[in-house]
């Protein structure tokens, strides 16, 4: 099998159901997925401890969803059965509550940092927003699966969550934004 085709040499690329330019929103949206996928990739490779393979076996699953998410964006055409499901957001928010439990309370915004791995997860909650953000831009003109948007949306939390708890397990704190004015209350009294 040859990995080029030279199909998209004159700036097109296929969808299923049709072809559109390179720079097509819909294009943007599922290659900054693919990129945050990349990204997720990254930060479950920094993952060697123990205690934090669960969080390694999330991310492993997480990046299948993510080509979910690509592939239901890419259908140009109608009246094909989606992959993203509401309850793989509801999955996610029970991680959420997990992690936050096991970490500080926050009353500040927090600076990405951290251990790598907290590092690595603050760059893939900032992609997701932004593919999150190129995803709404798709829907004001295509019709999408909405499932899509939510995950994204709960996803970028779940990346706050994890990267909060990879620092308490580390016993590395976080860094407050010395600026911040406390905005956050907290039912965590950790």
């Amino acid at each position: 099998m040859d990995i080029y085709t030279k199909t998209g040499d004159k700036g097109k690329t296929s969808l299923i159901g049709g072809r559109v330019d390179k720079d097509d929103m819909r294009v943007e949206a599922y290659g900054t997925i693919d990129e945050l996928n990349s990204f997720v990739g990254q930060a479950a490779s920094l993952i060697e401890a123990k205690e934090l393979e669960d969080m390694k076996e999330e991310l492993l699953t997480i990046q299948h969803e993510l080509f979910d998410c690509g592939s239901d964006l890419a259908y140009a055409k109608k009246g094909h059965p989606f992959k993203v499901s509401d309850e793989m957001s509801e999955k996610l928010e029970k991680s959420i509550d997990r992690y936050m439990e096991e970490s500080p309370a926050i009353e500040r915004f927090i600076l990405p940092g951290g251990t790598q791995l907290a590092a690595t997860l603050h760059v893939c909650r900032t992609v997701t927003r932004r593919a999150e953000r190129f995803v709404v831009t798709v829907s004001k003109e295509h019709e999408i699966n909405k499932s899509v948007l939510s995950y994204l949306n709960r996803l970028s939390d779940y990346f706050f969550a994890a990267a909060r708890a990879a620092n308490a397990r580390a016993k590395v704190s976080d860094v407050e934004y010395v600026r911040s004015a406390k905005v956050f209350k907290s039912n965590n009294t950790k």
